[in-house]
């Protein structure tokens, strides 16, 4: 099921073994109680046009509650940054950005 989301009820019973009711039983509870938090569309970043990829690590000079808070609610409103990992080591966080090309990273930078 991770892998197709758009499985149809027939065929995800057919899978498990078992008859449709009891799947969509299933499926409804997993769903309800968290476990499946939603179904998405997985995206071909080269065929969007983008394929520019940099790691970029972050040095804070702060590392409080706030401002460790404040910064990932900045990251958030970057749609280039795809990843944000918080870091035990030299560095605060590890950033994940994805452009089109050179210059664009650089305006993400800027």
């Amino acid at each position: 099921m991770a892998r197709d989301g758009r499985v149809s009820i027939t065929e995800l019973s057919r899978r498990i073994g078992l008859s449709k009711s009891p799947t969509q039983a299933r499926l409804r509870r997993l769903e309800e109680m968290g476990a499946i938090q939603g179904y998405r569309a997985l995206l071909d970043p080269i065929r969007l046009g983008l394929d520019h990829i940099a790691f970029v690590e972050v040095k804070m000079t702060q590392t409080r509650e706030a401002a460790l808070a404040a910064f990932n609610e900045a990251v958030a409103k970057i749609p280039e940054i795809e990843q944000a990992h918080l870091i035990a080591g030299n560095f605060d966080y590890l950033l994940k950005v994805r452009t089109a090309n050179m210059r664009s990273y650089r305006k993400v930078l800027a």
